[in-house]
């Protein structure tokens, strides 16, 4: 598809939050006429007549090609991609009511940073099994992506994957415009994961900053926090490379340094003494990371990946740590005896490698002036 054709294409964004409603301005913005599904009538009313959706995006305006509805047969009808935007442990029910709607053909993109509870399954995974879909069909998208920023147009970029090349391509030309850049690569293991794992690494920075503690166990977290995610993204089968580009290393910093951050705010609340049930009434919007944890460290177990921050994130949600005593044990193994920090260091250390490549790989690509290494 060219830029030329890619203008006025017809598509859907399922969901309406602040993420969905960014989405949705960010592909009428590069030309696509763009229909919303709200779950609420009265949001899809105000995003239409208003072009406002002040609960989730107060004082954006949006553009008037982008418009919604409470009817999700009406926002799919004609649609050559849809994008789905709603809390990870819906998905599969929303998909349910989907499926009849979606004709064949149709490119189905996740926009969703989770993993399903009780399946441990990535969101491309729930869709392709909850709607019988052609894998090459389904692709995710994923980044440093703070919604808020890019509905304010701040400059950013994204990444979109799919197994097929052409359909990661295809969603890429739509979403992309003055303000809005997407790359590609075929790797939607590393992609999905790595939107998933930052996720649980920023509640733990919420958890530190909301204690009081300092840059110093910041930085330490973020940087043994790659480690964690690169080690089991690849021991699923993604490419290292790929959580040192948008959907990885980019991810992390800024849903770690960001106010914005849901997860980071849960973290933060959580660290400040309240519990895991006060929390989730607190927060207006899903902190996918609290819902990914226990799945998560099920996986890495099945796998040998030891995740020693991830752990300590759940004992704090789980009310079996102090939030005060977390630091010390976040940065460490259960053992005593000095560690490797890269694998060459020390053979029985499996993160160190992985997450010195990706650095490398990540500062190689800044000084060739931000150019990918084979994916993008």
């Amino acid at each position: 598809m060219s830029r030329k054709a890619a203008a006025g294409a017809r598509v859907s964004v399922v969901g309406s939050g602040s993420w969905g409603t960014t989405f949705g301005k960010i592909l009428a913005d590069g030309g696509a006429d763009v229909t919303m599904w709200s779950r609420r009538a009265e949001v899809a009313r105000s995003i239409t007549k208003s072009h406002r959706n002040q609960d989730y995006l107060p004082g954006i305006t949006l553009p008037p090609s982008l418009t919604a509805t409470h009817d999700l047969a009406d926002a799919v009808a004609g649609a050559s991609q849809v994008f789905v935007a709603v809390p990870s442990q819906t998905l599969r029910d929303n998909l349910v009511a989907l499926r009849p709607m979606l004709a064949p053909g149709t490119i189905v993109i996740s926009l969703m940073k989770g993993v399903e509870r009780t399946s441990g399954l990535r969101m491309s995974q729930v869709m392709q099994q909850t709607l019988d879909w052609d894998p090459t069909l389904i692709a995710a998208a994923s980044g440093p992506n703070l919604a808020l920023e890019i509905a304010k147009e701040q400059p950013t970029a994204a990444v979109v994957s799919s197994q097929s090349l052409e359909t990661a391509q295809a969603v890429a030309l739509l979403a992309r415009n003055r303000y809005f850049r997407t790359f590609v690569n075929t790797d939607v293991i590393g992609t999905e994961f790595g939107g998933v794992l930052k996720n649980l690494i920023a509640v733990a920075i919420g958890i530190v900053d909301g204690v009081g503690y300092g840059e110093n166990t910041k930085a330490s977290i973020v940087t043994r926090g790659l480690v964690e995610m690169t080690d089991f993204a690849v021991a699923l089968g993604a490419q290292p490379e790929t959580l040192s580009g948008l959907a990885g290393l980019g991810d992390l910093i800024a849903t770690c340094q960001s106010p914005l951050s849901r997860n980071n705010t849960a973290g933060r609340l959580l660290g400040q003494g309240y519990s895991f049930a006060a929390v989730v009434k607190q927060m207006q919007q899903t902190a996918e990371g609290l819902a990914s944890v226990a799945p998560v460290l099920e996986i890495a177990d099945s796998v040998g990946v030891s995740m020693p921050i991830v752990q300590q994130v759940k004992q704090v949600l789980d009310g079996t740590l102090d939030p005060k005593d977390i630091a010390p044990h976040l940065t460490t193994t259960d053992t005593d005896e000095p560690q490797g920090e890269r694998t060459t260091d020390d053979a029985k250390t499996a993160g160190g490698g992985a997450v010195w490549g990706a650095l490398k790989r990540a500062f190689d690509q800044l000084r060739n002036g931000g150019g990918s290494a084979g994916s993008d």
